[in-house]
C-alpha cells in the first residue's frame, strides 16, 4: 500500500528545519507533497513563485517529494493530491495548542485524513521563518539556518536597504 503526506506551509522562506522535517518524512512515506501556501493572512516577503521554486531546488534530493503551491483549503488540497496523512511539524509546546485545534478542524473536515506531528532535531527546534527574515532584514548571519540557497535570496532580498 502506498502512503502519502502533505507537509503543508508558507515557507517565506523555506528553513534547515523544514528541510530537516522534509527529510524524514520522504522516509517515512512513499510520497510527500510540500505544498506552499497563500495565506491571505499573511505579507511573504517573497511571492508564492519563488517560495515554491525555492522549494523546488532545495528538495531536489528528494525524488519522492513533490512541491506545489496551493490558494484553497488544505483538506481540499490534499484531497486534490491523493494523500492520507497532513503531516504538521511541532517546535515547541507553544505550537501545540493551534496545531491541535487545527487538527481537530481538518478532522471535522475531512476525516479520511489524518494529521501526524513531528518534532524537529534539537538543532533545530528555535528555527522559524519569521525569526530568519528578520535577522535577515538587519543584515544578520543566518546561513547556519538556510539552505545556501534560500541564504543568496535573502541577501538579495535585503541589499537595498
Amino acid at each position: 500500500m502506498q502512503t502519502s503526506a502533505i507537509y503543508p506551509g508558507t515557507f517565506d522562506p523555506i528553513t534547515n528545519g523544514h528541510l530537516d522535517l522534509i527529510a524524514r518524512a520522504s522516509r517515512l512515506y512513499d510520497r510527500v507533497v510540500v505544498a506552499v501556501a497563500v495565506n491571505k493572512n499573511k505579507i511573504t516577503l517573497f511571492s508564492m513563485d519563488e517560495r515554491v521554486a525555492l522549494a523546488k531546488t532545495v528538495t531536489l534530493e528528494f525524488p519522492n517529494v513533490l512541491v506545489i503551491g496551493f490558494d484553497n483549503l488544505l483538506v481540499d488540497c490534499a484531497r486534490q493530491q491523493g494523500v492520507d496523512v497532513i503531516l504538521r511539524g511541532l517546535r515547541a509546546v507553544s505550537d501545540f495548542e493551534y496545531e491541535f485545534q487545527l487538527a481537530g478542524m481538518n478532522r471535522r473536515l475531512a476525516p479520511e485524513l489524518e494529521t501526524v506531528f513531528l518534532t524537529p532535531a534539537e538543532q533545530y527546534e528555535f528555527i522559524s521563518s519569521s525569526m530568519i527574515r528578520e535577522i535577515a532584514q538587519l543584515h544578520g548571519d543566518v546561513s547556519c539556518f538556510v539552505p545556501e540557497l534560500v541564504h543568496r535570496s535573502l541577501i538579495n532580498k535585503f541589499k537595498c536597504e
